[in-house]
């Protein structure tokens, strides 16, 4: 049995589709934006990203077992 990460299935479905929303807003809110305000688009993307990497590092985080005898 696969180790359950501290996201549900449905938490990780939307925050693959935040992460990807942000990432394609980002370049396209630079293009028809004179000032900066795209860069929080960055930054909200980097956020989930990293998110996400940490509950798929806790996912293939081996189980543990116990050993008491």
């Amino acid at each position: 049995m696969r180790s359950v990460g501290f996201l549900s299935e449905r938490q990780r479905r939307l925050a693959w589709v935040g992460f990807l929303l942000a990432a394609f807003q980002a370049p396209l809110a630079a293009k028809l934006v004179d000032d900066a305000s795209w860069f929080f688009a960055v930054v909200v993307a980097l956020v989930v990203a990293t998110v996400i990497i940490a509950d798929d590092v806790e996912r293939r985080r081996p189980e543990t077992v116990d050993y008491s005898e």
